[in-house]
């Protein structure tokens, strides 16, 4: 079975257009059209979800909002100081 020639792939003046087009037509008719795209991934970088108690998210929230971080960040700087600490108690 001969392959289809992909079709030609209009200019965009933004984002916005493109995704449009794109709502109403199927993208493999463009593939062939498409440019590369180049990017890198971590695969050695993980995430771990841990139960925080619910009582304590409103205060950690806020405190986060005062200093202009989200949650996550302040939680992290939080548990790195604690293990900094514990690390320095354990040589001494």
């Amino acid at each position: 079975m001969a392959r289809s020639e992909s079709k030609i792939l209009p200019k965009f003046e933004s984002l916005d257009k493109l995704v449009e087009f794109f709502d109403i037509r199927d993208m493999g008719d463009y593939w062939d059209r498409m440019p590369d795209a180049a990017f890198e991934i971590n695969v050695k970088r993980r995430k771990y979800l841990i139960a925080i108690d619910e009582a304590l998210v409103p205060r950690l929230s806020e405190i986060a909002k005062s200093k202009k971080i989200s949650s996550e960040r302040l939680i992290n700087t939080w548990v790195k100081e604690k293990l900094r600490r514990a690390a320095v108690r354990r040589e001494t």
